[in-house]
This record gives C-alpha cells, structure tokens and sequence, in this order.
C-alpha cells in the first residue's frame, strides 16, 4: 500500500540535505570554511600544539596586506597548550603569548582559520614541540618589524611562523617571495609603502606572507 509522508516532513529532510552539502562551500574571497565566532568559554577541542592560526586583523595595515596578497588573511600564529589552555605564539607589538581566546576576539568578526602539517602525528612529537618553544623563545618580546626584513632583529608573524617550523624541524611553510612579486598596485598599498619606506622601497627583500603559508601544500585544514 503507498503511503503519503507528511509534507512538513519531506521538506525538513530536503532542507537538510541542502544545508549538509552547502554549509562549508567556501565564499568566492576564502579558500576554506572559516570558523565562526563561539560561544564564551567554547573553544574547539581538536586543537593541538603546533597548529597554525590564521585571522583577519583589524590592525592599520591589514588591508594593504589583504590587497597585495589576495587574501582575506592578513595575520598568523601557533597555538600550543599551555597548562591546559590554548595560547597563541604571535609576532604583534612585542612578540609575545596571547590566550586563544583573546587572539579569536581581536580578528574580524572574531572568524579563524586553522591549519596542522598534514603528517602531524608523525612529526610533531614531544621533542619536536620542545624545539620549537625553544626556538621561539629567541624572539620574545622583540619589536614587530614594520618593514618586513628578513632579519632576526625585529620580526613580523608570518616570518615567526616560518622561522621556527625551520629552524626546528627543518619544515619551510610556504614559498618565500619578494617584496616585489606582490600586486602593489592598489592606492591603498601604495600608501602603506610610501608611509613606510618613503620612496625608498626595498623591492628585493625576502618576504614570507601568512597568504604563502596558508596555501602551503603541506598543511591540512583542521576541521571545526
């Protein structure tokens, strides 16, 4: 005998199914889902030491790194855990660690990105970790390098990044560029140049964006 199923039901069960396939579809401008701003207190358990954060700052010059990136990422960090709290290692003004949640806060509409190297399980161990702090720690409290030099003097953090995964594990995230290979084109990154360098802008300076590590192939996008 045929039944009817009420059609209260067959929609809920269609609208399932759209959001099921629709839910993390990327927007044209974010390679990957970005995580949502959570709840107070409610921070995803799938973190480890070592993985790699990725945000939209609200900082000064974000935009012009957005522009001559074409990338909505304009900031980066490690997050280890710490007494049993996730901190994030970050190049702002000084070097310093931030709690995870104070650093989620501070990003556009408080949305994230996070990344792990692919064989994470294999690489990350307790003595790599450990290397990898001790790196670090070589930088803490060091001024933020507004003129991105690729020098140990001051430092910005995306070249925090990728300093300490080689220098401890001997792993380079992403390509490093030139100053000039980036789209300095727009007005607004323009400005930023001149603001800075006053004329004289240093086209040859080895540069590592947090656009280069994001799109590094041998990291994986950590599942919310």
């Amino acid at each position: 005998m045929k039944k009817n199923f009420p059609r209260v039901n067959l929609m809920f069960f269609a609208l399932l199914i759209l959001y099921s396939l629709t839910a993390c579809a990327p927007e044209p401008t974010t390679p990957d889902c970005i995580y949502p701003p959570r709840k107070p207190n409610q921070i995803a358990p799938a973190f480890q030491s070592g993985d790699i954060i990725f945000q939209t700052s609200n900082s000064r010059q974000s935009k012009a790194i957005q522009l001559a990136t074409h990338s909505p990422y304009s900031h980066v960090g490690i997050i280890y855990q710490k007494e049993g709290s996730f901190w994030v290692y970050e190049a702002i003004e000084p070097v310093q660690l931030t709690p995870l949640k104070t650093w989620i806060k501070r990003g556009q509409k408080e949305q994230y990105v996070v990344k792990r190297l692919k064989d994470a399980d294999q690489i990350l161990d307790e003595q790599a970790l450990h290397s990898m702090k001790t790196i670090g720690k070589q930088y803490m409290g060091k001024h933020y390098d507004f003129y991105f030099e690729w020098s140990d003097d001051r430092i910005y953090c995306s070249e925090l990044v990728w300093k300490i995964y080689k220098k401890a594990i001997g792993v380079e995230l992403g390509q490093l560029q030139t100053l000039e290979s980036f789209d300095l084109t727009d007005d607004e990154v323009q400005r930023k140049l001149q603001e800075r360098y006053k004329g004289a802008i240093p086209l040859d300076e080895k540069v590592i964006s947090p656009a280069a590590i994001f799109e590094s192939e041998l990291l994986i996008t950590v599942p919310n």
